[in-house]
């Protein structure tokens, strides 16, 4: 006769005086998470049905007239074609750099902090700061074209900001510039973590350095890069601040470096349209939750499920 199967210990239930405590740890941050995002997210929502001058109550209801116009409107086109490339242009540059750099200052070798630190000061510094800056030194008459006809390159000479040829490459090096050093600090982290043991095996059993890097390096830095990949593609679809300080509400479309953002604090803001304005805040708003849906479904499954013991 075959024996029963092992009784499993019955979990004990949450009391009231543990579930008090998670209401009082947890409730501030969900009234916060209520009170600054979900709430303005609805309010957006309801405005976006109306035409509102941005005072009063919402009188003129539109319905999806606003919504329409977004879709039919090619500047919003451009806007979103604007965002996709700076979104594929900021994987394929940035992460790489980065991960170079990683490799690179993983190393035992001299001034390796000062290099650290060089490398990532620029993403400390304020947008406002970096944009005034990078705007000054990138005009016709500015301190880059000046060094370039100092020099003997002033062949080189280009107008960097207002030319459409040149402007989007030209917010993709400030962009890798500002933010390069992030995605870096992440992957030393992230190869902190792997053990040392894995590469010292590999060289014994002759491994060169590129092998054990693209063989035991790269993938198991993996959920790092991903996660780095994540808070880029979030980023470049909400970029905003230094495309508007370098290049204004206006030259930016001109110069074909307008985002969604740009084009909503444009037609919405400086145009005294906050109906559409909120209209077009939550079409971002839906865009940029199905993409990090999808990337969280397909891309962030395999490790969200790693981390999940089998008694949660």
């Amino acid at each position: 006769m075959q024996a029963p199967p092992p009784l499993r210990p019955r979990r004990r239930g949450i009391g009231w005086a543990q579930r008090l405590e998670i209401a009082a740890l947890s409730g501030p941050a969900i009234l916060m998470f209520l009170g600054f995002v979900i709430f303005p997210v609805l309010m957006a929502a309801y405005y976006g049905f109306y035409r509102w001058k941005g005072y009063g109550v919402p009188t003129n209801f539109v319905g999806l007239d606003n919504y329409v116009t977004i879709l039919k409107d090619s500047a919003f086109h451009a806007a979103l074609w604007h965002n996709a490339m700076i979104v594929v242009l900021s994987l394929v540059i940035q992460g790489p750099v980065a991960i170079g750099l990683a490799l690179l200052l993983n190393q035992r070798m001299r001034g390796q902090s000062a290099i650290r630190i060089l490398v990532f000061v620029p993403f400390v510094i304020a947008e406002v700061i970096a944009g005034t800056g990078w705007s000054l030194m990138l005009q016709a008459d500015g301190a880059v074209n000046g060094i370039l006809r100092s020099i003997g390159l002033g062949g080189l000479a280009q107008d960097w900001l207002s030319d459409p040829k040149l402007a989007i490459w030209t917010l993709m090096f400030i962009l890798t510039w500002k933010y390069v050093g992030f995605a870096m600090i992440l992957f030393l982290a992230g190869m902190q973590n792997i053990p040392e043991e894995l590469s010292e095996a590999a060289a014994v059993d002759g491994a060169s350095y590129w092998q054990i890097q693209r063989h035991i390096t790269l993938p198991l830095l993996g959920p790092t890069i991903r996660i780095w990949a994540f808070l880029s593609i979030i980023g470049a679809l909400q970029l905003f601040d230094l495309v508007y300080i370098i290049w204004g509400q206006y030259v930016a479309s001109t110069a074909g470096v307008s985002t969604m953002v740009t084009y909503m604090v444009t037609e919405g803001r400086n145009a005294a349209n906050f109906g559409y304005g909120n209209a077009v805040a939550v079409v971002l708003f839906f865009i940029s939750l199905t993409i990090a849906l999808l990337y969280q479904r397909f891309v962030l499954r395999r490790d969200t499920e790693g981390a999940l013991t089998e008694g949660q």
